[in-house]
């Protein structure tokens, strides 16, 4: 159903959860990712199964969904054929799925548009490195078009994730300042650090004192990375703070394929709760099972 609150507010009153990966659905679902435009490619070709991976999030419980937008970008779709005008009106389409499988929910559930960074759309594992060789100033500009192109179709925030460097995150917080619509900063880190190798407390330290920031913390990493860096945010900023760790499995980006077992366990949720989550869920490879089980441990069904 359509929250009555804002998310800020909400976030005040207590925890909510999180959704988890939503190309892991979709492949449960059938469908073939393998194009570089990865669930972007379905904006276009079967918008359907997105609505019915979401729909399968929010009857698991999540309060937030997280739209289908990480690798969507005007210069991805233009590699397609499809023009600024269509992946513009694509862009829209990623928060109104969302949207209709969030209408179907017995509880609020909000809206968070993603805005995945630059290496998501090269398709080649470089978010997980940062440092593309590019200015703040370039990265602003690849980023502003499609912030602006997702804060017109009304999102109740804007989740900017997967952020793998201080450069980038800079870049992303100019472009989407004075648009309409709060954000989330959400570091992906390894080692205690950005994975540019970074300090997280300045990386964490850029949200401070920008009131559209709602929270900050870490996404896609391994899940024992989860608790201290969500500790580091929330003391740094003074913010809720937001956590949604992948499997713990290894993507290789050469052969499009996850390594390794499952390290994530939904009983962390305490851990990340102590220190100063409140936004809680999961990345690649968690499906609805793990945020059933999280709904469970957080009393909400």
């Amino acid at each position: 159903m359509e929250p009555v609150r804002t998310l800020a507010a909400a976030l005040a009153d207590g925890v909510l959860l999180l959704d988890g990966g939503l190309s892991n659905q979709l492949e449960a679902q059938g469908c073939d990712l393998s194009d570089a435009l990865w669930s972007a490619r379905l904006l276009a070709d079967d918008p359907e199964q997105i609505e019915a991976a979401h729909t399968a999030y929010a009857r698991a419980g999540a309060q937030v969904l997280i739209t289908s937008s990480y690798q969507a970008t005007f210069e991805g779709f233009e590699r397609r054929g499809i023009s600024a005008e269509r992946a513009a009106a694509l862009l829209r389409r990623s928060v109104s799925l969302a949207r209709s499988a969030a209408a179907g929910a017995p509880h609020e559930v909000w809206v968070a548009a993603s805005v995945g960074p630059y290496g998501a759309m090269l398709a080649d594992g470089s978010e997980y490195q940062g440092r593309y060789g590019l200015s703040v100033r370039e990265l602003e500009r690849f980023h502003r078009p499609r912030i602006e192109a997702l804060a017109a179709a009304e999102p109740h925030v804007l989740a900017l994730e997967t952020v793998p460097d201080t450069d980038e995150a800079e870049a992303l917080l100019r472009a989407a300042d004075g648009c309409g619509v709060p954000v989330w900063l959400s570091y992906t880190v390894a080692g205690g650090r950005t994975r540019a190798g970074q300090e997280l407390a300045e990386a964490f330290a850029l949200a401070t004192g920008r009131s559209e920031v709602i929270a900050v913390g870490v996404n896609c990493c391994e899940p024992a990375e989860a608790a201290s860096a969500v500790g580091l945010a929330a003391a740094v900023t003074g913010k809720p703070a937001v956590v949604y760790p992948n499997s713990g499995e290894q993507w290789d980006p050469a052969a499009r394929s996850w390594r390794g077992g499952s390290l994530y366990d939904p009983a962390l949720v305490r851990d990340w709760q102590a220190a100063g989550a409140r936004l809680v869920g999961g990345c690649c490879r968690v499906g609805p099972d793990r945020i059933t089980e999280l709904a469970r441990l957080l009393g909400r069904n």
